[in-house]
C-alpha cells in the first residue's frame, strides 16, 4: 500500500474533531484488505506455471527438430538422395519459416499467443512424422517446408510469451527460455543418438518423439499466459520498419549469420585449415554449443546487474576476438577456444534482441508479436544465408579469410548495441492472478 493510499483509506473524522494537518504514514493505514497477500501469493504461483510452461515450449522446438536432424543421414538413404538434391530439400525450413513468420506475427499480434502456441506446439510434433514417411524428394521438400512453417508459428508465439511474461516478472527472463531451447537440443541430439544405434527406423523413432512432445505441450499449455494479456484484436498486424527497428534487425541479422557459420563450418575449417583429424574438428561446433548453452544458463543474472547494453557490447568483441584468435593463430586447440568464446558472446545476444523488440513495440504503441516476427525474420534470414555466404568468400579469400566476416558481424553487433538499452523493462502489469478473472 502506498502513502496516498494509506491517507485515502483514513475514515472521515468527526466535524468537531480537529483533522490533522500532515498525512498519515504509512504505518498509520489500516491494515491490507483480507486475502490480499493469499492472492498476491496465488498470483506468483501462476507466473511460476506461466514460465514453466513457456519453458517447455522452447524445450519441445529444440528437441524436436535435434531427433530429426540425426535422422537426416537415414532419410537421405532411404531416398537415395545425392548431397546436392540432399542440400536443396535441407533449405525447405528455412523457406517454410521465413513464410509463416510475418504471418504468425500478425494472428498473435490478434488473437494473443496462447492460443497460436498451443496450436502450433501440437502441429510441430505432428510434423516431426512427415519427413520420414516421405515417398519422394518433392514431397520430403514439402514436408520440411511444413515443419518449418509451424516451427515458425511456434517460435513467434513462444517469444511473444517470454516477453510479456519477462513484463510481470519486472525483471531479465527471457535467456533462461532459449537456455531450454538449447537444453532440448542437446537431450535431443543424445536421444536422437542412442535410437539410431539402437536400430529404430526414423519414421517410428519421430513417431515416439511426436507422440511424446504433443503431451507435453497438451499438459503445460493451461499454463500459460492468457489471450487476454496480449491480444489486440484492433492493432496493427504487422511492424513499421522505423530506424530502431532496422538496427535491431541489423544486430539479429549478424547473430544468425555468426550461428549459422559456426554451425556449418567449424568441422570443416578445424580439418582443413587447422589439419586436425574428423573427431576433434568436431570439438569446435561441441565448444561453441556448449559455451552458448551455459551463456544463456546465466544470461539473466549478467543482463540484471551490467545491462544489454553493455553485454552486448562485450557478446561482440568477444565474438570478433574469438574469430580473430582462430584466425591468426589456427592451432586445433586454438580454434576450439576460439569457437568456444564465439559461442559465449552471442549467447544472451538474441534473447536480448527479441525483449529489446518487445519494449520497443511498447513505446510505439506496435504490436510485440508483429515486431518479434520481423525481427525473427530478419534473424532467420541471417541464418539460411549466412553459410552459403561464407562459402561463396572462401573461394575468393579462403576459408581463413571467410571467417573473418564472423568478426566483422561481431564488432556490427557491438557498435549497434545501443539498442539492446534496458532502460527500462516497460510498464509493469498488474500481478496476473490476483483478480477474478485475470
Amino acid at each position: 500500500m502506498t502513502h496516498n493510499e494509506g491517507a485515502h483509506a483514513v475514515a472521515e473524522p468527526p466535524a468537531e474533531t480537529e483533522v490533522p494537518r500532515t498525512a498519515p504514514s504509512v504505518r498509520d493505514a489500516p491494515p491490507a484488505p483480507p486475502g490480499r497477500t493469499a492472492g498476491h501469493r496465488a498470483g506468483r504461483q501462476r507466473l511460476g506455471l506461466a514460465r514453466a510452461a513457456v519453458s517447455a515450449m522452447f524445450f519441445i522446438n529444440g528437441f524436436g527438430f535435434a531427433n530429426w536432424v540425426v535422422r537426416i543421414p537415414a532419410v537421405q538413404r532411404q531416398l537415395e538422395l545425392s548431397p546436392g538434391l540432399l542440400g536443396l530439400a535441407l533449405l525447405g525450413p528455412a523457406v517454410g519459416g521465413l513464410l509463416a513468420m510475418p504471418l504468425a506475427g500478425g494472428i498473435v499480434a490478434r488473437r494473443g499467443s496462447r492460443p497460436v502456441t498451443r496450436v502450433s506446439a501440437v502441429a510441430f510434433a505432428a510434423a516431426l512424422i512427415l519427413p520420414p514417411l516421405a515417398p519422394s524428394f518433392a514431397l520430403l521438400v514439402g514436408a520440411l517446408v511444413v515443419l518449418g512453417a509451424v516451427s515458425g508459428v511456434l517460435g513467434v508465439g513462444m517469444v511473444a510469451q517470454s516477453v510479456t511474461l519477462q513484463r510481470f516478472y519486472g525483471r531479465p527472463i527471457t535467456t533462461s527460455f532459449h537456455a531450454f531451447f538449447s537444453f532440448g537440443g542437446l537431450a535431443g541430439a543424445l536421444v536422437g543418438g542412442l535410437v539410431a544405434a539402437a536400430g529404430l527406423g526414423p519414421a517410428a523413432h519421430l513417431a515416439l518423439v511426436a507422440a511424446l512432445l504433443a503431451a507435453l505441450a497438451v499438459g503445460t499449455a493451461p499454463a500459460l499466459l492468457p489471450a487476454t494479456v496480449d491480444a489486440a484484436p484492433s492493432g496493427p498486424s504487422f511492424a513499421k520498419p522505423t530506424r530502431a527497428l532496422l538496427a535491431l534487425g541489423t544486430i539479429a541479422f549478424c547473430i544468425l549469420v555468426g550461428e549459422g557459420a559456426m554451425a556449418d563450418w567449424t568441422a570443416v575449417y578445424l580439418r582443413d585449415v587447422s589439419g586436425a583429424s574428423p573427431g576433434p574438428a568436431a570439438a569446435g561446433f561441441a565448444a561453441f554449443s556448449l559455451m552458448m548453452t551455459a551463456g544463456r544458463v546465466i544470461g539473466d543474472w549478467l543482463t540484471a546487474r551490467v545491462g544489454a547494453e553493455r553485454l552486448g557490447r562485450g557478446g561482440g568483441a568477444l565474438v570478433a576476438a574469438g574469430i580473430l584468435a582462430a584466425v591468426l593463430f589456427p592451432r586445433p586447440w586454438v580454434a576450439t577456444v576460439g569457437f568456444g568464446a564465439v559461442g559465449a558472446g552471442l549467447s544472451t545476444l538474441y534473447p536480448s534482441v527479441l525483449a529489446a523488440g518487445g519494449r520497443l513495440a511498447l513505446r510505439t504503441n506496435a504490436a510485440p508479436a508483429a515486431t518479434i516476427a520481423a525481427l525473427s525474420t530478419l534473424a532467420f534470414t541471417g541464418f539460411l544465408i549466412g553459410p552459403p555466404i561464407i562459402g561463396f568468400l572462401a573461394e575468393l579469400l579462403t576459408l581463413r579469410g571467410a571467417l573473418a566476416a564472423v568478426a566483422l558481424a561481431g564488432v556490427v553487433v557491438a557498435t549497434l548495441a545501443g539498442s539492446l538499452r534496458t532502460t527500462a523493462l516497460g510498464p509493469r502489469p498488474s500481478a496476473y492472478g490476483t483478480s477474478e478473472g485475470a
